[in-house]
């Protein structure tokens, strides 16, 4: 199984001034979090982001911030620890809609009632959630899980994640790994995006990529 780019959606939690001195690896994590905005900017994968009780917490590091918002994305300011019960959830699932009015397809009386009432259709959404934040065993663990629990496929992006210990850290992603989710690295997700060296965006991406080498 392959992360395709156009079911994908990327969600960056809580890379929050006031929080990211403390994290373990705090330098690459952020370094590999704009990474991952910006190759899905050039993708036209949608990019969110969430920031914990910003009032306490602060906003997310300027970095972070402006890749979002560059990607054309906006940050969720929640309370929960779980970006689900805050409203999450709507922001990457389309809303439902009505299906068509008239009369239903073939014979009505082969139809059985509750079918030939109308009916509600989901949206055609992105159901594929590529997610990376702090701390791991916290808010972007609890955001995972609430993710799964909404029936989305969940991506955890490793290297772009981090706690202010590598004991909880790895903890979170045993849990998640366990709980369902795909464990993966921004490389792995760049390179799985594209799918191929004749795509377009090949190039920009491949140094985007190398960025993380320096």
């Amino acid at each position: 199984m392959l992360l395709d780019a156009d079911d994908s959606q990327l969600v960056l939690v809580d890379y929050q001034a006031r929080l990211m001195p403390a994290i373990f690896e705090n330098e690459l994590i952020v370094a590999n979090a704009v990474r991952l905005a910006r190759i899905a900017q050039v993708l036209q994968v949608p990019v969110w982001g969430t920031a914990q009780n910003p009032d306490g917490l602060g906003p997310n590091v300027a970095a972070v911030q402006t890749a979002i918002e560059a990607a054309g994305g906006k940050i969720l300011a929640k309370m929960h620890f779980n970006g689900v019960a805050d409203g999450l959830g709507e922001w990457l699932r389309p809303p439902v809609r009505k299906a068509p009015a008239g009369p239903p397809r073939g014979n009505a009386r082969s139809l059985s009632k509750h079918l030939q009432k109308p009916v509600e259709e989901e949206g055609e959404g992105r159901a594929t959630i590529v997610i990376a934040g702090c701390e791991a065993h916290v808010c972007l663990m609890q955001t995972a899980l609430g993710l799964l629990d909404e029936d989305f496929d969940v991506w955890v992006v490793t290297d772009a994640c981090s706690s202010r210990s590598e004991r909880n850290r790895d903890a979170a992603f045993d849990r998640l790994a366990g709980a369902g989710a795909e464990l993966v690295t921004t490389e792995m997700v760049a390179f799985e995006w594209l799918g191929t060296s004749e795509h377009p965006a090949f190039r920009q991406v491949l140094e985007l990529v190398k960025q993380g080498d320096a």
